[in-house]
Order: structure tokens, then sequence, then C-alpha cells
């Protein structure tokens, strides 16, 4: 008498692609999670950037000569409360002042995004 051939997957089978496919789900849910995250550091640290290029322009269409010592204040990009910090300080050249600004993370006081230095300058009498 001929045996009849089964045709279809066995439990066993289905059970193992099942946890292939929830192994696989759940890398690219981890993976799109991390995705998500790194976007929205890149886009804090853009506008971190902009915050400190917009305080040196700030300096340099007014033409002031700020004072040597920090200041800190806020500004708005995107959106989202910036706050940035600028320390002036002497240069060895008496026309030339160095002005370090950094960007804070609004989240974290203690990260900071961004880390720019400029010089102003002034002119000669």
């Amino acid at each position: 008498m001929p045996t009849r051939k089964s045709r279809g997957f066995t439990l066993l089978e289905i059970l193992v692609a099942l946890a292939v496919l929830a192994v696989t789900l759940m890398a690219a849910s981890r993976s799109i999670g991390m995705s998500l995250q790194s976007t929205q550091q890149i886009k804090l640290r853009l506008l971190a950037e902009w915050v400190a290029q917009n305080r040196l322009a700030t300096h340099r269409i007014h033409q002031d000569w700020p004072g040597i010592g920090s200041t800190s204040g806020q500004e708005t990009q995107g959106g989202i409360e910036l706050n940035w910090i600028e320390e002036v300080s002497a240069t060895p050249h008496p026309l030339f002042r160095r002005l370090d600004i950094r960007v804070k993370d609004p989240d974290d006081a203690n990260h900071e995004l961004r880390h720019v230095i400029g010089y102003a300058t002034r002119k000669a009498p």
C-alpha cells in the first residue's frame, strides 16, 4: 500500500519560524528606536551650532569690543530654549579677544552640545 506524503509544515517548524520572526522584529524595533534617538541628538547639536554662530555673528555685526569675563543667556532655536555661556579672554595681541561659546543641553546642564571658538577684533587706534 503506498504511503501518503504529508503536505504543509509541522507544528515544530512553525514554532521555530515564529521564534525567528520575533527575534528579527525585536532587533528591527530596537534599531528604529536608536535611529530616532540619534536623529533627535543631531537636531539638538545643529540648533546649538546655530546659537553659537549667532553669538559670534552678533559681535561681528555690532563690531563691539566685549569685556573680559563670562556672560550667559538663552536663545530659542526650532522651538527649543538653549542656554549658552560666553567666555571672553585676552589674547597676546591687544587688538584681539578670544570668545569661547558653549551651548548646553536643555535637559542636562552638564552636557555641552556645542563649543565654538571665535575672535573679536578692534580697529587699531
